[in-house]
């Protein structure tokens, strides 16, 4: 598969699969060995168990509102990148709103599995867009 079509569907899914949790959907875009790093300083999360694991940790107590990816971009050696805005009600501090920002950087191999992925992101309190342009085209 090709990256860049690799990439829409990635972006295409997870835009979906995150607003309804659903956890096998997403999974269905990883390679089984894959590596996922959620911000520079956390442990690596390795194969479709440990994501898994994390994505079901990441979505209790969350109540997603508006999810929004931006048009993901291609370069050398098959990295893509994607902004992503989500809005979201953390049931656990009294349905207090709150907005992440942030963006995916992936790594595909030939069948358009992600083998590797990284996620950068910032949450602030509240229901707001980002100021200025969100998405990068």
């Amino acid at each position: 598969m090709e990256t860049a079509e690799a990439a829409r569907r990635f972006v295409r899914v997870w835009e979906r699969a995150w607003a309804a949790h659903a956890v096998d959907a997403l999974l269905e875009l990883y390679a089984e060995d894959c590596v996922h790093r959620s911000m520079p300083f956390r442990a690596p999360h390795r194969g479709r168990a440990e994501i898994a694991e994390y994505l079901r940790r990441s979505f209790a107590g969350e109540r997603v509102t508006d999810v929004r990816f931006g048009p993901p971009m291609t370069g050398g050696g098959g990295l893509t990148v994607a902004e992503f805005r989500v809005m979201a009600e953390d049931t656990g501090e009294g349905d207090r709103p709150s907005t992440l920002a942030g963006c995916v950087f992936v790594r595909f191999d030939a069948e358009g599995l992600a083998v590797e992925t990284r996620d950068y992101w910032h949450t602030e309190s509240g229901h707001q867009e980002p100021t200025g342009r969100l998405f990068i085209t």
